[in-house]
């Protein structure tokens, strides 16, 4: 199905590759998607998201992007890439503490040309803190006479599912290229931007294949509320001819470690075994801890011996730099470092 929206087309199809070494470890047979080899800014998947959102930018004559997060987004290093690309300032808006130095993400965003605000928490909701740093900040560069386009959390609104709808009728392809029909697809549940595109693109095409998301923070009832009017949102919007029904979520709740981005001794251990094995590098926050969450269902039963299971990987890469899981990792690893 194709719907009547421009998006800038700066992707190519990521690859979907056979894992032999973790099928072998886990009696499973797992494949990456590989959407951490996305074209700009250190790779991964917001930049789906970001064609159609950047494209609607420039549209709308913007000069300016303003994006919010976590300190260390991901969704804002990439939308800082897309700006420095098309020629517009940016500014990643935050509700966090700075981490004492600038490193992995931040690092980077200032390497695109990106401005920084992070707002140190006060004890009030998250949501009016930002909310207050999103209207000053505007306000602030509306002043200096830029247009302002403003992208909510990891690019999670109505244009932004089309992004991950596009890989679901991609995934589906290259599944049926290969002789995976009725595999089981991972993705990692956070803003569930992601899982919304990928939610509706395999219904609308009436995929075989089957959706699993591994929330990687608290996912409560409000949560799954939010999600299905989301869902029911973007289909309307789009006029698909889906039907969003709660029975089909498959969200594992199981699997968040604490909390939102929390160092984690079992998440890293599943980032090792990837990296050792197949030499292929997951985040600490969102593709490890979902790869962990893997492990996991594998060993209580939840994958079976011998199923076909595709993960997408979506990027993060640089958070293995940032200091909270930095720290923990040379704890465990600095026994193969030997100084002469």
């Amino acid at each position: 199905m194709s719907f009547d929206v421009n998006k800038l087309n700066i992707l190519y199809e990521t690859p979907l590759e056979y894992m032999p070494s973790i099928s072998k470890e886990l009696g499973i047979e797992f494949y990456l998607k590989r959407d951490d080899l996305t074209p700009l800014g250190a790779g991964g998947n917001k930049l789906r998201k970001l064609e159609y959102l950047v494209q609607d930018a420039i549209d709308q004559g913007a000069t300016m992007l303003i994006t919010v997060g976590g300190g260390q987004t991901n969704h804002g290093r990439q939308t800082a890439a897309m700006a420095a690309k098309y020629g517009m300032k940016c500014a990643i808006l935050a509700v966090d503490e700075y981490p004492g130095e600038l490193t992995a993400n931040m690092l980077l965003d200032r390497l695109f040309g990106c401005e920084l605000y992070l707002k140190k928490p006060d004890g009030r909701p998250g949501s009016v803190q930002m909310n207050e740093l999103i209207a000053d900040v505007t306000a602030k560069y509306e002043a200096e006479g830029e247009k302002v386009y403003f992208i909510p959390m990891g690019g999670s609104n109505v244009l932004g599912a089309l992004g991950y709808y596009d890989c679901a009728v991609e995934l589906d392809r290259q599944a049926k290229e290969m002789g995976l029909e009725g595999a089981r697809v991972i993705d990692t549940v956070g803003s569930t931007g992601t899982y919304t595109g990928l939610y509706l693109g395999l219904k609308d095409i009436k995929s075989s294949l089957h959706l699993t998301g591994i929330a990687i923070m608290p996912f409560s009832e409000k949560s799954l509320a939010q999600l299905e009017n989301h869902l029911n949102e973007v289909k309307d919007h789009f006029g698909m001819d889906v039907e969003v029904d709660r029975a089909d979520f498959d969200i594992e709740l199981g699997y968040v470690r604490g909390g939102y981005n929390l160092p984690s001794e079992e998440v890293r251990k599943a980032v090792g075994l990837m990296a050792s094995k197949e030499g292929i590098l997951m985040d600490p926050c969102y593709t490890g801890k979902a790869f962990a969450g893997i492990i996991d269902m594998v060993r209580e039963g939840k994958i079976k011996q011998g199923e076909k299971v595709i993960f997408i990987h979506t990027g993060g890469m640089p958070g293995l730099y940032t200091p909270a899981h930095r720290v923990e990792f040379e704890k465990e690893l600095m026994d193969g470092v030997h100084i002469l």
